[in-house]
């Protein structure tokens, strides 16, 4: 037995090198392979990989697998070599059953390809099953009158293998009284009968004892045996017959435990013991054994296992029906299984993707699902179908694959991740439908740049802040994931007041908050207009740009300015002149002041904070005018310094003092007299008053000589026209002069009270010339019948020498402005009177420019008089 069992095992491993392999190409690109059963694990069924043409070095990067159709996995694929191996142990018996070819079907399912390889094993038989029969021991019962030639069927030996590995011949041992008569059904299968050869005695022999040997066509033999105990007895002439040969039942696959399936029914014509039938399953498979029990009394076959249509369609069983005399008939069943929709459809989803990017473009193909139902006709045809909102689709392929595709660019922003819900319904009545979910998930891109959560931004800081502090924070979200969403931010360049501008502002670039690096003057600017810029961090990176606009509040830190009277430098005092028959609310001067400042920081009051003569002079709470408040008395002195405060509306109030002094006097020689009272201590080593003093010595110089020259001219042409009396010193055709006398003195005064502003500070000194001043000076007045003298004597402190020289200084002016008003103009004036005024640093010099400026006033006004004339 030893010896049998080394000679098996010497032709499996024989087999597996002898293994045929055929491969054909179908539409599917399907391969083939022809293997014996019962090989050992991790035997060589094929090379995969050169059937496939994949590369050995690739199978694993490719993702190779093998898909089971619900079976078990008999097959495993070697990613080093490429090989396919048995995994499990292959029984052809077991799989196919009585199949004539039986066939293993798997797919090899390639990733990187996308692409489905059907793969079709052959199992071969091998003989690896002997012959085996029902039972052990048979006991027949045969009368001793029973007939030389009868015939008694004797049980049916069964033999899983196919072809020559099947059951081939019956032998039985020697006898003298029996042979073997086998016999060949319709369907191909042998049965074995036992043929009287010999009447029997029974008081020669009461029991016969035979082996009857069932044997297989393999290499080697195998074979088995039962024994037959033949009883002998007495006459039994008739055996049981069937009411039919042959039983056809048809039975649904759900039928419950206990259904009853059919009768079956045998009669025997003998009467007592020899006519009572008792049933029997003569031949049955070892599955339907499980599943159908007959009643040896009644012969009711009845359901007591599980009735699958999936598993075996037909069950074809023999039933023998016995007399108590042991003569016994037979009758086949056929039990045709009928499909019920029991059995809901299997989904198998072989995922070749977890996630996809965002911008997939359509057809691109996420899985690949197969769907399977056990069921047959049309409860077994399934439909797949996923929800319509989705962006995919399902795409049959070929047999039960559909691949799962996308059919727009999907968009991680707006869903991130689908729960796709895949159902597989059959057609049955009513359909079962199954249901399985895939999770996919949207893989972010960089398609999203930053967007900041206002359009604009605004903020308000007070002037003078301290450096670092913090401004605005600003914000910006992208809808990205990951590296694609982290936002950074950052101060586009830019330039303020020619300074770049991240001397001035800085930005944290993971926050957004914007600090000021140094302190802001509302006075240099008053708003700061630039853009921050955030970009994410994908590749290539997205950025948006928002304007930002800080407003520079005003603080009150700037005191108020004082324009004029500026502050003298030098020592020097301002000088205002008044007239002593001022009346009430004459405009003396006025006190100009700005301020740096913006708003009620900036509104500025004014009040005599000092004055030698308190309530003399009054002073304009908003306009800063200096006028006079009463009539100027005696007792008042020439000599008023008045204090004026220039206050701010701000928060604490700034201020700043200006000092006015005022002259009071209505005649230069008035004036003149007083001089070394209003002189301010002069610096010994300044010449600029020696300069000046020689300036107007000079000019006066040059006037006397051309007054000289006049008058002898005028002399001359007196003499020789006449036209001169010695009484009486008279121009006609010229008007009475408005410049000399007391009412022309005040005039005078009066008008250069309101155009001219003097300080100490001779070079910030302003002149005007407003023409209203030449209206309000020269008249025109028409000159009376008489020539009336041309020189009014109101001042007893003048006399008539003065009186005439004056008058020839008008005439002499008159001329000569007549004969170079074409050389001189308006501005020529003004430059010298310019000159003049810059040289003044001291009280003196401001006397003697207000002297000369007089000169220049009146040379100016009566050459405006001259051209109206003209």
């Amino acid at each position: 037995m030893a010896d049998k069992e080394r000679s098996w095992d010497c032709k499996i491993r024989l087999s597996l090198f002898l293994i045929i392999v055929t491969v054909w190409g179908t539409i599917s690109e399907q391969i083939r392979y022809s293997i014996p059963e019962e090989m050992q694990k991790g035997s060589f069924v094929g090379d995969t990989a050169k059937d496939l043409g994949l590369d050995i070095k690739e199978l694993s990067d490719r993702g190779v697998r093998i898909i089971s159709r619900g079976m078990k996995q008999y097959f495993a694929l070697s990613l080093n070599s490429g090989h396919l191996y048995i995994s499990e142990r292959i029984d052809r018996e077991e799989i196919c059953g009585r199949l004539e070819n039986c066939l293993l079907n798997f797919e090899i399912f390639v990733l990187d390809k996308v692409k489905l390889f059907a793969v079709e094993v052959e199992i071969t038989d091998i003989n690896d099953n002997a012959p085996s029969f029902p039972v052990e021991e048979v006991e027949l019962k045969i009368t001793e009158t029973t007939g030389k030639g009868e015939h008694f069927l004797l049980p049916e030996a069964w033999d899983p293998d196919k072809g020559l590995n099947s059951l081939q011949s019956y032998q039985i041992s020697k006898s003298k009284h029996f042979s073997l008569d086998v016999q060949t059904g319709v369907d191909g299968g042998k049965y074995a009968e036992l043929v009287l050869e010999k009447l029997l005695d029974r008081e020669e022999e009461k029991i016969h004892q035979l082996i009857l040997t069932a044997a297989d066509g393999g290499d080697p033999v195998k074979s088995g045996n039962v024994k037959i105990r033949i009883i002998v007895m007495d006459v039994n002439d008739n055996a049981p017959v069937f009411s039919q040969s042959v039983y056809k039942v048809d039975i649904m696959e759900n039928v419950p435990v206990g259904f009853l399936v059919l009768t079956v029914n045998a009669t025997d014509q003998d009467e007592g013991i020899n006519s009572e039938v008792t049933y029997s399953f003569r031949k049955i498979e070892d599955k339907a054994a499980h599943i159908f029990q007959l009643d040896s009394g009644t012969g009711d076959i009845s359901v007591v296992g599980n009735l699958d249509f999936e598993d075996s369609e037909i069950h074809e069983m023999e039933v023998q029906a016995q007399d108590g005399s042991g003569l016994s008939s037979r009758a086949k069943i056929l039990l045709r299984v009928i499909d019920a929709n029991d059995n809901a459809p299997q989904i198998t989803v072989t995922s070749l993707r977890r996630g996809i990017i965002e911008d997939s473009l359509p057809q691109t193909v996420i899985a690949l699902i197969n769907v399977q139902d056990r069921d047959s006709g049309v409860n077994g045809e399934i439909t797949c179908t996923i929800p319509d909102n989705l962006p995919f689709r399902l795409q049959k392929s070929f047999d039960n694959y559909y691949s799962l595709e996308t059919t727009r660019a999907p968009d991680r922003e707006q869903i991130s991740d689908y729960n796709i819900t895949i159902t597989a319904t059959d057609q049955g009545t009513p359909p079962i439908a199954t249901t399985t979910f895939l999770l996919l998930k949207i893989l972010d891109k960089n398609d999203n740049p930053p967007i900041f959560s206002q359009t604009t931004y605004a903020s308000y800081i007070l002037e003078n802040n301290p450096k670092g502090a913090s401004i605005i924070v600003v914000k910006a979200n992208d809808l990205d994931l990951g590296e694609n969403a982290k936002v950074t931010y950052s101060v586009t360049e830019g330039q303020i007041q020619e300074a770049p501008l991240s001397s001035y502002i800085s930005i944290n670039s993971e926050t957004g908050t914007l600090y000021a690096l140094r302190s802001f003057d509302y006075e240099q600017f008053r708003e700061i207009r630039f853009q921050v810029q955030a970009q994410d961090g994908g590749s290539p990176p997205l950025s948006s740009n928002v304007s930002v606009t800080l407003f520079i509040l005003d603080q009150n830190d700037n005191s108020p300015h004082i324009l004029h009277p500026s502050f003298p430098t030098d020592g020097s005092t301002g000088v205002e002149l008044a007239p002593r028959s001022s009346e009430p609310g004459y405009l003396v001067t006025k006190v100009v002041a700005v301020d740096a400042d913006s708003g009620q920081n900036a509104w500025l009051s004014y009040q005599l904070l000092k004055a030698t003569e308190p309530g003399l002079f009054s002073v304009g709470l908003h306009s800063g005018e200096i006028r006079t408040a009463r009539y100027f008395l005696d007792r008042d002195a020439l000599k008023q310094s008045l204090v004026v405060l220039v206050k701010d509306n701000g928060q604490p109030p700034l201020s700043a003092t200006a000092t006015v002094m005022v002259v009071v006097a209505d005649s230069i020689p008035e004036i003149l007299s007083d001089l070394s009272s209003l002189s301010a201590p002069v610096d010994p080593q300044s010449n600029l008053t020696l300069y000046l003093v020689i300036s107007v010595a000079s000019v006066s110089c040059l006037f006397f000589t051309f007054i000289i020259v006049l008058v002898a001219l005028r002399l001359r042409r007196w003499r020789s026209s006449q036209l001169f009396d010695s009484s009486s010193v008279t121009f006609s055709g010229v008007p009475v002069s408005q410049f000399v006398g007391l009412d022309g003195v005040r005039a005078f005064l009066h008008s250069y009270s309101r155009e001219v502003s003097l300080t100490t500070d001779s070079r910030k000194s302003q002149w005007k010339f407003p023409s209203g001043s030449c209206s309000n000076t020269l008249i025109d007045q028409h000159p009376s019948e008489k020539s009336g003298p041309l020189l009014i004597a109101d001042d007893s402190n003048i006399n008539k020498e003065g009186q005439v020289i004056s008058q020839l200084l008008g005439r002499f002016t008159i001329r000569f402005l007549r004969k170079c008003r074409k050389a001189f103009s308006w501005g020529t004036s003004q430059r010298i009177c310019g000159s003049i005024q810059k040289k003044s640093q001291t009280v003196e010099s401001e006397l003697l420019q207000k002297v000369g400026g007089n000169i220049l006033l009146s040379i100016c006004r009566m050459a405006i008089y001259i051209l109206v004339k003209k």
